[in-house]
């Protein structure tokens, strides 16, 4: 309730520092602002290009086009890996106000998210755009997307705590976050299916929280499912979550004595 609180109380701060962050990325770039587009816009590019045209994959459901699958579950992942990588080092990079005691280092991390939700919200309206280009009118479960984009805030702020609050006490944190990201998207099925696999090591992969968020929006654009008709996932999620936010507010509070120590 504190941080809900704070939120409310600094949040002009909060957007003025995550509006700053957004543009501060690319300063002195010719390109600007542009690379924060176009970089997510090739990537989706060479794997459209390598798996559909190249391999000839095709959708689990074959009447939809490979990259019309694909998007749904690139575009938060995209959302998800940028903004656990910045925010790993919210505190390394703001350390002039986490040695103000005035300020309120918590929302350090929720800064990142912000930035990057600018991004974010791009690509969910080209998933509009692609599904529209292609003949799919809209539908109201499409909406849907935007409860799933909150459910991937929720589960940043939880890991970002924990991830940030480490990384002044273990500088290699940043490395390992790398690494575990990239395991992480072959883990998550993403240019994959779990129908693909067994049932009881698709099972296995389900545990993973992102798995929901992935499907979710593929429920949302897709399948046209609602996210209370698969109440056994949206609970699991919500618990792994919860447990998440609890662990992450636990350790940036003990850690948070000693970050000016060693910032």
């Amino acid at each position: 309730m504190n941080f809900i609180k704070d939120i409310y109380k600094l949040r002009r701060v909060v957007f003025s520092l995550a509006r700053n962050d957004f543009k501060a990325r690319y300063v002195g770039s010719y390109f600007g602002l542009l690379w924060a587009f176009i970089s997510p816009l090739m990537t989706i590019m060479v794997y459209w290009f390598v798996f559909e045209q190249g391999l000839k994959v095709s959708a689990p459901d074959e009447n939809i086009p490979f990259i019309l699958w694909f998007l749904p579950g690139m575009i938060p992942w995209f959302f998800f890996s940028d903004t656990l990588n910045s925010s790993t080092n919210s505190l390394l990079e703001y350390n002039f106000l986490v040695k103000k005691v005035v300020f309120k280092v918590s929302l350090l991390p929720l800064v990142k998210i912000l930035s990057s939700l600018f991004i974010h919200l791009f690509f969910v309206i080209l998933i509009f755009l692609f599904y529209i280009s292609y003949g799919y009118p809209f539908s109201i479960y499409n909406l849907q997307a935007f409860y799933y984009s909150f459910c991937l805030i929720i589960l940043l702020i939880g890991i970002s705590w924990l991830a940030s609050a480490i990384t002044p006490f273990f500088r290699d944190m940043t490395q390992v976050v790398s690494i575990i990201l990239q395991f992480g998207m072959w883990l998550t099925p993403i240019v994959w299916s779990t129908s693909i696999i067994p049932d009881k090591l698709a099972l296995i992969f389900k545990l993973n929280p992102l798995y929901y968020i992935v499907e979710g929006y593929r429920d949302s654009f897709i399948n046209h499912v609602w996210f209370f008709h698969r109440y056994n996932q949206t609970l699991y999620f919500w618990l792994v979550t919860i447990i998440l936010l609890l662990i992450g507010a636990v350790v940036f509070k003990k850690m948070k004595p000693h970050f000016s120590d060693v910032l």
